[in-house]
């Protein structure tokens, strides 16, 4: 297999590379095609592939390569786009892809911090219920503060060490 950029490389070792990288991910929730697909995306030098690429790459349907793209997509680690003059499609992992899947978490936080802001007041704030749910309220507000902070430590260290973009 030889990339875009005409470097030789052994398609065995992509392939450990790639089932090893897929089961760390498993191992910490996710499903295990998009796993799959996610590290043959990130260990393409293009950061890029067709569905047909995928297919062949790690031996599975196209009904997988659809379904692995769709949930990547939905939590943006992943987008789609045409091939230039064709109406294929191809699938692309970008360098801000922790960040794009952490600023999504952000939002379904937020959703949670406002769901268990009205289960403290459903319930009362002096239930143990009500005391249970305003510490988890507690913990949620926390890592939001923690995780904006951090992104914004990340991108002065990614500048730093990776210039613009």
């Amino acid at each position: 297999m030889a990339e875009a950029s005409g470097t030789a490389r052994d398609p065995e070792a992509v392939s450990r590379f790639v089932e090893h990288f897929a089961a760390q991910l498993v191992e910490a929730g996710l499903a295990r095609m998009p796993a799959r697909v996610f590290a043959a995306l990130l260990a393409s030098d293009a950061g890029v592939l067709t569905s047909a690429e995928l297919v062949e790459q790690l031996k599975i349907s196209p009904a997988a390569v659809s379904g692995a793209v769709r949930y990547l997509s939905q939590v943006h680690m992943v987008s789609r786009e045409r091939e230039p003059g064709s109406r294929r499609e191809r699938y692309r992992v970008h360098g801000d892809q922790w960040y794009e899947a952490l600023t999504n978490r952000e939002a379904i936080i937020k959703r949670w911090e406002d769901a268990l802001r009205e289960g403290v007041t459903s319930l009362g704030a002096h239930t143990p219920a009500g005391r249970r749910l305003e510490e988890t309220l507690a913990f949620f507000e926390f890592v939001e503060k923690e995780v904006e902070t951090m992104m914004d430590r990340w991108r002065a260290h990614r500048e730093k060490r990776f210039g613009g973009g």
